[in-house]
C-alpha cells in the first residue's frame, strides 16, 4: 500500500505486545524459525491484532489524520472516475453488471465508481478478510447501500469486473537470499526468530527456493517470491466464470524485479507516511508490502489449467501514466481548479506515481483492444 490511518481502540503498546506474543507463539511451534511469508501474514492479518485487522486508522492524504500512507483514491476523485472508463467498458464487453473489488480500503475508489459507472453496476461487491474497515466504508456508500454487499470469502461462482488497487502488494512473500554470487553462492530462506531478549531477529536456512530467473553477479541478494500471489491469481481464475480483472499497483516485470543490482528485495514498512526496511519492529503498527512481479502474476494466469472457454487472456499492461491519459485523465483535469490538477498530476508524474505503478488487465473468453492500453502497452514486455 502506499498509504492507510490510526484510530486504535487499544493503546499502541499493548497491541504491539498482544501481537508479539501471538508470534511469539506461532515461531515456538514451528520449532523456533517462521518463514517470513508467516510472520507477514500474522503481522498483517491476525484477527484483531494485525495491521489490516486492527481499528487504526490507515488511509489518508496527510500524517495528521493518524494515516500511514495515501492511495491514488485518497489522492483524488480522478483516479476513480478515470478507471471507470476502463471498468464500463470491460463490464459492456463481458456481458456482466457486478464490480468485485478487493482490498476496498477506506471506500473512496468504490464511491468514485458507482458515482461515474450509474446503472451500469448492479451490485458492487466489496471483498475484504478483516472487515475492520467496514463500517467506515458503509458510511462513506450510504447513497450506493442497495447495491453494495460484503464478503469475507469468495464464492463458488463469480461474474462481472475484479478491481485490486494495491492488494497484490500486501500479500505475504517469501524472502529468498544468496549468500555469495551467482557461481558459488547458497541460496537460503529468511525466516524469524527470537533472540536472547525475546526480540524478532532475522535467520537464513538452506533452501530449494530459487528466483525464476538467474540473477548474474559476484554479491549476496536478497529477493522475494510471490507464491501466495500466484495462488489469489488461480483462484479467482477457478471462481471467475465470465468478466475481467485490472490490477494497479508498483511493481515491475521479472527481468527489472530480479535486475543484479536490486540486490536488497523489494520489502517496505509505511507508519505515519514514513517508509522503512525493518518489518521487525512496531510490528502491527505499520504496513508491510512487497512490489509486485506483474510476470509471475500475468504466467500464474496464462499457465492455469482451465478449459478454453474459461481460460485467462492478459488484456493489457502499462503504467499507470499510459493507462489513466489512454483512459481520459487529461481532458478531466482541464476542468479542475489548480489544486486539483496538481494532486491529479502525481498519478501520472513519472517520479510520482506514473512509472512505478503498472495496471495488468486479465480477461475471461475472448480478449478485445481495451481503451487503457491503446498507447504504450508493455505485454511483450512481462
Amino acid at each position: 500500500m502506499w498509504g492507510t490511518m490510526r484510530a486504535v481502540t487499544q493503546r499502541p503498546d499493548s497491541l504491539t505486545t498482544a501481537l508479539h506474543q501471538h508470534i511469539t507463539q506461532a515461531i515456538a511451534a514451528e520449532g523456533g524459525w517462521l518463514g517470513f511469508d508467516r510472520f507477514m501474514a500474522l503481522a498483517l492479518y491476525t484477527p484483531g491484532l494485525g495491521y489490516y485487522a486492527n481499528d487504526s486508522t490507515k488511509f489518508g492524504a496527510m500524517p495528521e489524520s493518524g494515516s500511514d500512507f495515501v492511495t491514488a483514491p485518497e489522492l483524488t476523485p480522478l483516479f476513480g472516475q478515470t478507471l471507470a472508463v476502463q471498468v464500463g467498458e470491460a463490464l459492456e464487453r463481458t456481458g456482466t453488471h457486478e464490480v468485485w473489488e478487493f482490498g476496498a480500503g477506506s471506500g473512496a475508489l468504490a464511491l468514485q465508481l458507482l458515482d461515474a459507472l450509474g446503472d451500469q453496476v448492479q451490485r458492487y461487491t466489496i471483498v475484504d478478510l478483516s472487515g475492520s474497515l467496514r463500517a467506515r466504508q458503509q458510511a462513506l456508500l450510504a447513497a450506493h447501500a442497495h447495491k453494495v454487499r460484503w464478503l469475507d470469502a469468495l464464492p463458488a461462482q463469480m461474474e462481472g469486473v475484479i478491481v485490486g488497487n494495491e492488494v497484490l502488494d500486501a500479500m505475504p512473500v517469501q524472502l529468498i537470499a544468496r549468500h555469495g554470487g551467482a557461481q558459488e553462492g547458497v541460496w537460503h530462506e529468511r525466516g524469524v526468530v527470537l533472540d536472547v531478549q525475546g526480540q524478532f531477529a532475522w535467520q537464513d536456512r538452506p533452501t530449494e527456493l530459487r528466483p525464476p530467473i538467474e540473477i548474474d553477479g559476484p554479491h549476496d541478494y536478497l529477493t522475494e517470491i510471490h507464491p501466495q500471489a500466484e495462488a489469489f491469481i488461480h483462484t479467482l481464475g477457478d471462481r471467475l466464470v465470465r468478466g475481467a480483472a485490472f490490477f494497479i499497483d508498483y511493481g515491475f516485470g521479472e527481468g527489472e524485479y530480479y535486475h543484479p543490482q536490486r540486490h536488497m528485495g523489494t520489502v517496505m514498512c509505511h507508519q505515519g507516511h514514513l517508509a522503512d526496511s525493518d518489518p521487525l519492529v512496531a510490528v502491527g503498527l505499520k504496513d508491510i508490502t512487497a512490489h509486485v512481479n506483474f510476470t509471475a502474476m500475468a504466467l500464474a494466469a496464462q499457465d492455469q489449467p482451465l478449459p478454453p472457454d474459461q481460460a485467462w487472456s492478459v488484456l493489457g499492461y502499462t503504467t499507470q501514466a499510459h493507462f489513466l491519459i489512454n483512459c481520459g485523465l487529461l481532458a478531466k483535469m482541464e476542468l479542475e481548479p489548480l489544486a486539483g490538477r496538481a494532486l491529479a498530476a502525481k498519478l501520472i508524474m513519472e517520479h510520482e506515481m506514473g512509472e512505478l505503478f503498472k495496471v495488468l488487465a486479465l480477461c475471461k473468453g475472448q480478449p478485445w483492444d481495451a481503451v487503457g492500453f491503446t498507447h504504450g502497452d508493455r505485454t511483450h514486455r512481462l
